[in-house]
């Protein structure tokens, strides 16, 4: 498993304390990660940019030369894992990614599975919200290691209840770690929101013109919320009636005695 599907799936499964005498050992409270995107490749003084976040997403629409980008991104940055966003149904030779140094790719669903070759990167499918619920409950059988809901409109400066109904749909239906797109000015009682309602990530746009230390903030926001009392999400399991045994019939002789 790579190193950001590894921290993902820390903060969707909470590991228990041992019940009994045994010493306890320390848990890290679990957090959600935060992932800038970088809608650009050239943006000045990314190191400050995206400084606070556990991961970068760089779009790729052609393998070949924006693989070279995100090396020399990643070297810029190193402190961070960083992934690619394939624009495109096409995308082959997955492996140019990960010899840059290319942890995950996010990708929509008329990707081409010829990205399953690439079998070290981790694999996060990019889905609408407007998702058919039987094609939703598919998702968790596909070799995939997380989800995104994408925003429906290029771009969103706020967040809604109906964002809130659509992340807890999907965590509810999902047991893959959930990752969401929200606007750079997002609160920390929004944050909170969606805490609560499953969602193990956030991806923030990281562009020109903001302010430079927005992501710090935000990371600070992240690391003060309260955990939820239940963060590992539950699977819905089938019921299946109880089969009770057919009365014996009763014999002629039992009915004289």
């Amino acid at each position: 498993m790579n190193r950001f599907i590894d921290k993902l799936k820390q903060v969707s499964q909470v590991t228990p304390q041992p019940i009994g005498f045994k010493v306890a050992q320390p848990i890290s409270k679990p957090r959600m990660m935060l992932i800038a995107s970088l809608p650009q490749a050239d943006v000045d003084n990314l190191a400050d940019y995206v400084s606070g976040a556990d991961a970068g997403l760089l779009p790729i629409a052609k393998l070949t030369s924006e693989a070279k980008k995100l090396k020399a991104i990643a070297q810029v940055a190193p402190g961070i894992l960083w992934g690619g966003l394939l624009k495109g149904s096409g995308q082959g030779g997955i492996r140019q990614l990960v010899r840059v140094g290319c942890d995950f790719v996010v990708f929509p669903a008329n990707t081409s599975l010829k990205i399953l070759e690439g079998e070290e990167v981790g694999k996060v499918l990019a889905v609408v919200p407007s998702l058919d619920e039987g094609l939703l409950r598919s998702v968790d059988e596909l070799p995939t290691d997380a989800v995104l809901i994408t925003s429906q409109e290029d771009r969103e400066h706020f967040l809604t209840w109906h964002h809130l109904m659509s992340f807890k749909r999907f965590s509810d239906l999902l047991a893959k770690p959930l990752l969401v797109s929200v606007p750079p000015s997002v609160t920390a009682d929004e944050l909170q929101a969606i805490w609560e309602v499953g969602v193990d990530g956030v991806v923030v746009d990281v562009e020109v013109g903001q302010p430079v230390g927005r992501l710090k903030e935000l990371r600070q926001m992240i690391d003060s919320l309260a955990l939820p009392s239940k963060r590992k999400r539950a699977k819905t399991v089938a019921l299946l009636p109880g089969i009770r045994g057919e009365a014996s019939p009763v014999t002629e002789e039992e009915e004289e005695e």
